[in-house]
């Protein structure tokens, strides 16, 4: 089945359990013809979804009054529900003879996302092209997935559309081969989320760890559970969904050197995600520092906020405000283990050996490298930190991945009571 003839029924039929799906609103007229997209419900591997279809055979799928009228009524019905939505994107534009009455369609379904953002789950796919004010709307989802040959902008003559375009901005979470494998991906995407804010995350039959696996996360994870995110954006560290011991979790992954401004970002807005829908997050920390102010504040802030269990695992080297940021008070760590070869420094491992051992300054320079080597073997290791409280406990391998199926269960019926507020203004 090419792009071509992937109709909204096709894309919907695909997407939805066998026979599962029913149509709504389905006779509804806009002009002399039908509305130009298709809306309706069904299962996904046996989970209630709501998804809309632009209907490329109507008008090109383009946005009207009317199609804002059955998107919108399928996101009341999603919030009543508390139901996943999902929308297939692929539509030459508005019906720009409606003029101000597209804008208010467009409005309707602004406002309408808005209210369903961190109740339930909402992915937009990809299929053709999203121009301009649908661009908007399908943005506003939690999740973006697009297929290669998609176009994605909010320019409507396409400028900086093309899917990897979008990958580099960190806007697509996911780009496929094509639209079947765009729709293949948000049904992958979805058996991680629980239906709505309220409901746990669906448990997936126990699996063991991966086979040889080379590094974090795959020492903790269940085989063949991790679903990475947003990869081509802010590739420093990774963002992924992942299974232990059969039960969803995020997972927040650095890779040693600085955090860049766009890490932080997408490390903020996935720690965000997480605890909107009650995922456990897994942080595995091994970075020096923050290459941004602003928004190493802002990732700050998430953690900070965050209220879903939270575990950090220190895998090589935590300094200064990476550690506060990711495993210390201000993250929220309910547990924090670390691998027994990690180093915990409140400053760079070098600059506190010059600092705290006078005899490195004093040494002559051929014999530094030395000393400094030996004051962090003796001073700034795991066994340290956890003697002075600052890591709960040092493991490894299946040890740590068997403690944190244990920490997991335990903090499975964390609640915490927060202050009241309308919102967090980072």
């Amino acid at each position: 089945m090419s792009k071509e003839t992937l109709s909204s029924y096709d894309a919907l039929n695909r997407f939805f359990d066998e026979g599962s799906f029913t149509e709504t609103d389905a006779y509804l007229k806009s002009g002399q013809g039908t509305a130009e997209a298709v809306t309706g419900f069904g299962t996904v591997d046996g989970i209630p979804v709501f998804a809309f279809a632009q209907n490329v055979d109507m008008c090109g799928g383009a946005m009207s009054k009317a199609q804002a009228k059955k998107i919108t009524k399928l996101y009341n019905a999603a919030l009543k529900v508390g139901a996943p939505v999902v929308g297939f994107y692929d539509s030459v534009g508005g019906r720009l003879e409606q003029k101000y009455e597209l804008l208010s369609a467009y409005g309707d379904i602004l406002r309408k996302s808005a209210k369903l953002s961190g109740v339930v789950p909402q992915v937009s796919v990809i299929l053709g092209n999203c121009l301009g004010t649908s661009a908007l709307i399908a943005a506003s989802a939690d999740f973006i997935i697009m297929s290669k040959d998609a176009k994605l902008s909010i320019n409507t003559d396409g400028k900086g559309a093309c899917s990897g375009c979008n990958t580099k901005n960190g806007v697509a979470s996911f780009v496929c081969e094509d639209a079947e494998a765009a729709i293949d991906q948000a049904k992958t995407l979805l058996a991680y989320f629980p239906t709505n804010n309220l409901e746990a995350a669906p448990a997936f039959e126990s699996a063991p760890a991966y086979d040889n696996p080379d590094k974090l996360p795959k020492v903790i994870a269940d085989s063949d559970s991790l679903l990475c995110v947003g990869a081509g954006f802010g590739d420093d560290v990774c963002t992924a969904f992942g299974r232990v011991d059969g039960n969803p979790v995020g997972f927040v992954v650095t890779k040693g050197g600085n955090i860049s401004a766009e890490a932080a970002k997408k490390i903020a807005k996935h720690v965000r995600f997480c605890d909107a829908f009650s995922l456990p997050l897994i942080t595995i920390a091994d970075a020096k520092d923050f290459e941004s102010l602003s928004d190493a504040s802002a990732l700050v802030s998430a953690y900070a906020d965050a209220t879903t269990a939270k575990i950090s695992v220190i895998s090589g080297t935590a300094v200064g405000a990476v550690y506060i940021a990711l495993a210390g008070a201000t993250s929220g760590a309910d547990i924090v283990f670390a691998l027994p070869e990690a180093i915990v420094s409140p400053v760079a491992p070098k600059a506190a050996a010059f600092l705290m051992d006078a005899s490195v300054a004093d040494a002559p320079f051929e014999q530094q490298d030395a000393l400094i080597d030996s004051y962090i073997r003796q001073n700034l290791t795991a066994a340290k930190a956890a003697e002075d409280g600052y890591v709960d406990d040092i493991a490894e391998g299946a040890e740590l991945r068997a403690k944190i199926i244990a920490a997991l269960n335990m903090l499975s019926s964390k609640r915490v009571a927060t202050l009241p507020k309308k919102h967090s203004t980072k």
